[in-house]
Formats: C-alpha cells, structure tokens, sequence
C-alpha cells in the first residue's frame, strides 16, 4: 500500500515567515536613525567643554539643511558658540537654543558639528531636543526623553554627566549676558511645547522617523504566528494521511 507522500508545505511556509519577518526588518531600517552628542569633558560644571553631535541622514531624496537645537536647563544660548560645523552653515542663537545650518548636505551625508560650553550645570544628565529638516521641507523630530529606562521612538540626545570635580563652582553670570538670551529655566510654554506639538501632530499622520516601529513589529509576530498556524496544521494533516 502506497502512501500520501508528505507534503512539503511546512517547511514553504517556515520560510516564507522568516522571508517575511526579515522584509519587515529591513522596511523598518530607518527608525534606527536618530541624533547622539558626546563631550570632551562629561562632568558636571565642567567648563569650556566640547560638545560633539551627529545627526544620521535618513532621507533617500534630500540633504539634512538645519538643526534646531533646545538647551537643557542649565545652558543659555549666550554660552555657546560654534567650534566645527559643516562648510557654509553657521550658528544663530535662538531664546532657547540655536539653529545650525546652510547649505542642504549631499543626500545620505551625516550632520556633524561641534559647539563649545562654557559650563555644564550641575545635573545628571542632559538633553538636547533636536530637530532635522532637510533641502525638501521634511522634518525629523528627535525631541523624546526616555523615563526610566523605557525606550521610546525618537529620542533626544542626551548626554549622562559624571559628578563634579571637588571644588568646581558655578561660574557667575557675566553682566553682559544679552537680555535677549532666556536662560533655560525661563523659557516659555509656547517655545518649549512647539515641538511637541508637531510630534503630536505625526502621531496622528503616522509619526515620521521610527514613529511606526511598534506598527511594523506588530504586523511581523502576527506574520509568524499565522505562517506556524498554518505549517502546525499541514504537518499534523499530511501524518495523518500518511
């Protein structure tokens, strides 16, 4: 008695799920992009220190073209100046931070400059609410401060900060502090919530950068899940046919 030859669907549809599950790793690529800074001297009251950003370049069809930057409590905007930045940008001061930017950069080309601090407050960590618009108008938002530990889906780059050196003192204020420059501690409502907002604005549109990586990782369990449904049943159907 010939029987029912076994039939080799299972094993189609396990790699038709892992097929499936890398496509959507690799669509959900550019939530990965995101902005970091790192100092030459990460401690807190740390004077005259460099700060170093990157923003990664996450458009296939445009140039990064400006950073706006929000200071953390802290710094004011009078205390920075620009120490290496991109051929052609320059920094501007704004009341709660500053913009850099100039010529849009070549497509798929990193943001790196650099700025100089006169001193780092006296906290633990600091975050610099960033965001990227690049030559064709699109803007990244890299404005979210994690809590706790918990990740979330366009981070700020934040900067953890050791304690101070024993005797370091907050350097005074100087008294031709521009009456222009709102420390960060006084900065308005509207300046500080303006990025908010927009990213509230993207979370109802589908948030841009990684907005939609709990989206994308949702629809590949449910791809796996359904595919092992389904080769568990041919398995069990092709034995009992055997």
């Amino acid at each position: 008695m010939t029987g029912t030859p076994t039939c080799p669907r299972p094993r189609i549809l396990a790699l038709a799920a892992l097929g499936a599950l890398v496509a959507v790793g690799v669509s959900a690529g550019p939530a990965a992009a995101h902005a970091e800074v790192t100092a030459s001297d990460p401690r807190a009251l740390a004077e005259n220190v460099t700060l170093s950003f990157t923003s990664e370049a996450e458009s296939d069809s445009a140039g990064i073209s400006e950073l706006r930057v929000v200071l953390p409590k802290g710094i004011t905007p009078d205390a920075v100046t620009a120490k290496e930045v991109p051929k052609g940008w320059k920094l501007t001061a704004t009341p709660d931070g500053y913009t850099i930017g100039g010529t849009a950069l070549a497509t798929g080309v990193d943001a790196e400059y650099s700025i100089t601090v006169r001193q780092l407050p006296d906290e633990k960590s600091l975050a610099f609410k960033t965001l990227e618009t690049y030559g064709d108008g699109k803007v990244s938002r890299w404005i979210e401060v994690p809590a706790d530990g918990q990740k979330v889906d366009n981070p700020a780059p934040v900067l953890e900060l050791k304690a101070a050196a024993p005797g370091a003192k907050p350097i005074v204020p100087s008294p031709s502090q521009s009456p222009s420059a709102v420390p960060s501690g006084q900065q308005s409502a509207a300046a500080l919530s303006a990025p908010a907002a927009a990213a509230s604005a993207d979370t109802t549109n589908g948030k841009e950068a990684g907005g939609n990586t709990g989206t994308v990782l949702g629809v590949a369990v449910a791809v796996v899940a359904l595919t092992a449904a389904g080769a568990s049943w041919w398995l069990r159907r092709s034995r009992s046919q055997a």
